[in-house]
């Protein structure tokens, strides 16, 4: 590969990275602040188990964006397929639904419950409106304790339904902060499939070169040393700015030498 074509392809990941890491700045917050929602709201309601499902395309897919409780590391990212279940069934007909044993309903999907080993009985599930559009389901799964577990109660859906409009806005801030994200990879990835092979195969050359893991050893020193505190961040700055100021004046010296 050329140095121009290196050079380009260099230019092209950096660009990538960036774009993804400004997403990551704007999204973070927001996904944490839906997982503190979600913490105070399940308390609320005399639950450990709440979770947030974002509709996905047009097709009516819901996935789960956060949860707390058991098995929320396992829930993230889960998808449930358009129409199926309680949450499929309030993201269509934008109405909330409580159930009091879901075993026994006929729109419960079991296939999260199986999948995660979790045993849910009662539901109490919410619209996620934002400017008239249902963007996805805001759920709370059992009550704290042991089973069998008191139902979910009118009030507390009342209750539910003001926790959702707040997690509404946020998810439609999520939502946006990924579409630029989204908008920002494809322009970065619009190039013909030769150019895509080869930033692929530099990319695999990088991680093959000689001096390339010393370089990934030396980042996580830099990154471990930094984060011991000012003192040794500032510290670690100085350094490296003698280093390069050295780095400077020997090749000055070797280039006046000739």
């Amino acid at each position: 590969m050329s140095d121009e074509n290196t050079n380009d392809l260099n230019t092209r990941l950096r660009r990538l990275i960036q774009t993804i890491d400004i997403a990551n700045v704007l999204t973070e917050p927001v996904t944490a602040s839906i997982r503190r929602l979600l913490e105070t709201s399940a308390a609320a309601l005399g639950t450990d188990e709440a979770s947030v499902l974002i509709r996905e395309g047009d097709g009516g897919e819901l996935r789960f964006l956060s949860a707390v409780g058991k098995v929320a590391d396992q829930l993230v990212g889960m998808t449930i397929p358009s129409g199926k279940g309680i949450a499929g069934f309030v993201l269509m007909s934008g109405q909330p639904m409580a159930v009091s044993d879901a075993g026994d309903d006929a729109t419960f999907y079991a296939e999260v419950d199986q999948a995660t080993g979790f045993s849910t009985q009662s539901i109490l599930a919410v619209p996620l409106r934002f400017h008239d559009e249902i963007v996805g389901v805001l759920e709370y799964i059992n009550r704290t304790g042991e089973p069998p577990f008191a139902p979910f109660t009118p009030e507390e859906i009342d209750q539910a339904a003001v926790y959702a409009d707040a997690i509404a806005a946020l998810v439609n801030a999520y939502e946006a902060a990924k579409l630029v994200r989204d908008l920002s990879t494809r322009s970065l990835s619009a190039s013909n499939e030769d150019d895509l092979v080869s930033m692929r195969e530099w990319l695999s050359s990088l991680r093959r070169s000689a001096d390339h893991t010393e370089r990934m050893e030396l980042a996580v020193l830099l990154r471990e040393l930094s984060d011991r505190g000012d003192a040794e961040r500032h510290l670690c700055k100085e350094l490296l700015k003698t280093m390069l100021k050295y780095s400077d004046e020997k090749n000055e010296s070797s280039f006046l030498s000739y």
